[in-house]
C-alpha cells in the first residue's frame, strides 16, 4: 500500500461531500487514513469530515472549486504541510447537464467541462508535482461506463469522461516511459444511487435517474480503495452492466446506438415531473448551508444493489483462476486414475 512509508496513509478526495466522494472518504476514514476533503459546500464538508473522524480517521476539509487550478494546487500544498506527503489522490468531483445537445447553453457546457474534465486535470497535475519528485504515489480517476460508451441526454458528461480517459491514457504512457514509481488507474462505474439526480441541471420533463441496474455508492467506494491498493491494473470495471455495455460497444456499437436511441430517453427519467424549485449545483453548491447535506445516497435506495458480484469476481480473479486450474488438474488426474482402474 502507498501509505506504508509513513505512519498513516494520506489521501485526497475531490467531490468529497456527495455520492462516490462521500462514500470514499468514509471508507478511507475507516482505515485510519488522514483524509483531505475537497469540495465547494462548507457545511457539507464539515459533516463529511466528521464522518471521517467518527469512522476512525483524521480529516482536513478544504473549500475548493476544482475548476480553479491555483486553488487546487494551493490546497495540495496545505495538505502536505498539515498531513504529510500525499499517498493517494482520488479525482471524483463533477457537474453536468441533463439535456439534448441542442438545448445546452454554451456557458453551461463550458462550466461543466471546467469542473468535470479540467477538475480531474488540475487534481492530477497537483498530485504529480508532489509525487513525481518522491517517485511514489497513486492517482485514481473515478470514471464511468459512459467514458467509453455515450448515451443520449448526457453529452456534457460523456464528453468530459471520454476526455478524462484520453488524458489518463496519455499520462500512463508518459509514466511508463519515465519508469516512474507513480501509478495512475481508472475505475469505470455503473449507474449509481447518488444525489446528483436531485441537483443536476436538467431540462428533461421528468426527474432524471441513473440507467438501471442501479448500485449503491459504497460499491464504488470499495472499488476506489481496491484500485488505490492495486494500481498496477490500468482500469477496473464495476458492475455487470458496465461489463455488458463496454463489451457491447466493442462488438456492436451500431446496434447499441439504435438500442439507446429507443430506450435512453425513458430509461433516464422517472415517472415524476421535475420539481421547478429543485437546487442546481452547476454554479454553486446546493449543500453549502445547513441543513442541506445530501450525503452519499440519492433517492433510489429501494432499487439500488448493495453488492456487485462482478466486481467481487474481478477482485478475486487470480485466486479463482488458480482454484479452477487446480480443480481441473485434480479432476483430470482422477479421471485418468479411474480409467486405469477400470482397465
Amino acid at each position: 500500500m502507498s501509505g506504508a512509508r509513513h505512519s498513516r496513509q494520506v489521501v485526497v478526495v475531490t467531490g468529497a461531500t456527495g455520492g462516490v466522494g462521500r462514500a470514499t472518504v468514509r471508507a478511507f476514514g475507516a482505515r485510519g487514513a488522514a483524509v483531505a476533503l475537497l469540495a465547494r459546500g462548507e457545511h457539507a464538508l464539515e459533516r463529511a469530515a466528521q464522518e471521517v473522524r467518527d469512522a476512525g480517521g483524521s480529516a482536513l476539509p478544504l473549500v475548493v472549486d476544482v475548476a480553479d487550478p491555483e486553488a487546487v494546487d494551493a490546497a495540495a500544498g496545505r495538505i502536505e504541510e498539515e498531513l504529510g506527503p500525499i499517498d493517494v489522490w482520488v479525482n471524483a468531483a463533477f457537474s453536468t447537464v441533463f439535456a439534448p445537445v441542442a438545448e445546452i447553453r454554451p456557458e453551461e457546457l463550458k462550466r461543466a467541462t471546467e469542473v468535470t474534465y479540467f477538475g480531474f486535470v488540475h487534481g492530477t497535475q497537483a498530485a504529480l508535482r508532489r509525487m513525481t519528485p518522491r517517485d511514489r504515489g497513486t492517482i485514481v480517476q473515478v470514471g464511468s461506463a459512459l467514458a467509453e460508451r455515450s448515451v443520449p441526454l448526457q453529452a456534457v458528461y460523456c464528453g468530459a469522461k471520454h476526455a478524462i480517459q484520453g488524458f489518463t491514457e496519455s499520462l500512463r504512457c508518459e509514466l511508463l516511459h519515465d519508469r516512474s514509481g507513480v501509478r495512475v488507474t481508472m475505475v469505470q462505474m455503473p449507474g449509481l444511487n447518488t444525489p446528483q439526480f436531485s441537483w443536476v441541471l436538467s431540462r428533461l420533463p421528468r426527474h432524471p435517474r441513473p440507467v438501471a441496474p442501479v448500485y449503491q455508492p459504497e460499491i464504488a467506494a470499495d472499488a476506489v480503495l481496491y484500485a488505490a491498493d492495486h494500481p498496477e491494473r490500468r482500469m477496473y470495471w464495476v458492475g455487470g452492466s458496465t461489463v455488458a455495455t463496454l463489451l457491447g460497444q466493442k462488438l456492436a456499437p451500431g446496434l447499441l446506438d439504435r438500442y439507446l436511441a429507443r430506450t435512453g430517453y425513458d430509461g433516464q427519467q422517472t415517472g415524476d415531473p421535475v420539481d421547478p424549485s429543485r437546487p442546481v449545483n452547476l454554479w454553486k453548491p446546493p449543500d453549502d448551508t445547513a441543513p442541506d447535506d445530501y450525503g452519499a445516497h440519492g433517492v433510489f435506495d429501494d432499487e439500488a444493489h448493495p453488492h456487485s458480484l462482478q466486481f467481487w469476481l474481478s477482485r478475486h480473479r487470480r485466486p479463482l483462476a488458480l482454484a479452477t486450474a487446480v480443480t481441473g488438474a485434480a479432476a483430470a488426474a482422477l479421471t485418468v486414475g479411474l480409467r486405469r482402474s477400470a482397465g
